[in-house]
């Protein structure tokens, strides 16, 4: 009998199954909803100019190799990635008490940084928003957590987040507890709590000694504003906390495939510095080695040089403003067919995705009558969304709301 005998089938990742039973769907007007990723209106990926042009650069510069990079990757890449982030201003920063370690994107970020807080502090309990992105259980689970709890955070009545429930449950969690909370365009809901509220949050956290890792996946994408998307991050910095912070360059600068992340660490007093990255070198060089040049390297020639970080801003200017009139037109054209419900919160909410409320039974047929593919929670990506197919969208809503009304 086989050694592998007993290994049983691990559930199949939704996003990944929708896209390939989109890709084989030969229905000529289908749409992609669940794809995590920007699209034009031309429904294609779009790489950004700047990129382009930084790439014809380096594949030009013959003072370039193909030589390992630093265990903690570039570090001009994360010196700028965590200025993006906290701000030349932020006292952490002015002060030597914020690093960056260039990561495998923020999945990357968020794994190191799980493995840290586990095996070298002890930490062994986390929190995440119910609901929350996919893949934010597994990392910690599988980085040793032994335990990950729930606090409440979208309220399906209102379409909203249930602040009332989310602070309970922190008020409830034990001490230490690492609580994973979303920087700026929470997904999947898109619901992003209101600066008053993130003080709120930041008061519990403090008296309850929770430790806070926000995970940084749109900034910039979000609102097209770095410095708005990175308004609550900022703030629990410039309140004292040490933070974990994972930064994801995939959506922000169209690297997906390019693996482009940051860990960036907030602590309390300089001096932990030299320790804390020994550390964290031990804990890269255990999993991946060290990470890729290419993404890394396009990344710091944009946010180090005047001129290509005005032609990447208005890249995510226009990335952003695609997306909020996509969000606008699809609200729009809900009202007008007298649809069901309220639609206001498409509108409410922010950056890529949208939780629509549909139910399940819903969702399953757009995809099976109207070929319209989106996740079973009634996430849907906005930017699969373009002027040619919005129209069809949102028809093929309103038969699905019709003919299985909500209970």
């Amino acid at each position: 009998m086989s050694r592998f005998g007993n290994v049983q089938t691990g559930p199949p990742i939704e996003v990944f199954a929708l896209t390939r039973a989109y890709n084989a769907d030969p229905h000529p007007n289908k749409v992609n909803l669940g794809v995590g990723a920007y699209r034009t209106d031309e429904g294609k990926p779009w790489v950004l100019p700047v990129v382009r042009k930084l790439e014809a650069q380096l594949a030009a510069d013959e003072t370039l190799n193909k030589e390992y990079m630093p265990v903690l990757g570039l570090d001009a890449f994360s010196r700028a990635a965590v200025h993006m982030l906290l701000g030349t201003e932020c006292p952490a920063v002015i002060e030597n008490r914020a690093l960056g370690v260039q990561t495998l994107s923020g999945t990357g970020a968020l794994c190191v940084g799980a493995m840290f807080l586990q095996k070298l502090l002890g930490y062994d309990t986390y929190y995440y928003s119910q609901p929350t992105w996919g893949n934010h259980k597994l990392v910690f689970d599988t980085a040793g957590f032994k335990q990950g709890k729930a606090y409440r955070y979208w309220d399906p009545v209102t379409k909203g987040i249930d602040f009332a429930g989310m602070c309970e449950d922190l008020r409830n969690a034990p001490e230490n507890s690492v609580i994973i909370l979303h920087g700026c365009a929470h997904n999947p809901t898109g619901c992003d709590p209101t600066q008053e509220q993130w003080k709120q949050i930041a008061d519990i956290m403090k008296e309850k000694k929770l430790f806070p890792f926000f995970d940084s996946a749109y900034q910039g994408f979000a609102s097209g504003n770095l410095e708005k998307d990175s308004w609550a991050v900022r703030f629990f910095a410039k309140e004292g906390f040490e933070l974990f912070c994972a930064q994801s360059f995939s959506k922000n600068f169209g690297l997906y495939n390019e693996r482009v992340g940051n860990l960036t660490v907030v602590m309390s007093e300089a001096e932990l510095a030299t320790a804390v990255q020994s550390q964290l070198t031990l804990l890269v060089r255990a999993t991946y080695s060290n990470p890729p040049s290419h993404g890394a390297r396009i990344v710091a020639a944009t946010l180090t040089n005047k001129d290509l970080f005005g032609e990447w801003e208005e890249c995510i200017k226009t990335m952003s403003g695609r997306i909020i009139q996509m969000r606008e037109a699809l609200r729009d054209r809900l009202v007008k067919l007298g649809t069901p419900g309220t639609w206001d919160h498409i509108t409410n909410q922010i950056g890529m995705f949208s939780f629509t409320g549909l139910t399940p039974q819903q969702c399953q047929y757009l995809v099976s009558e109207h070929h319209v593919y989106l996740l079973s929670s009634g996430r849907i990506n906005i930017a699969g969304l373009t002027t040619s197919n919005i129209d069809f969208v949102a028809d093929a809503l309103h038969d699905a709301i019709n003919k299985f009304p909500a209970a």
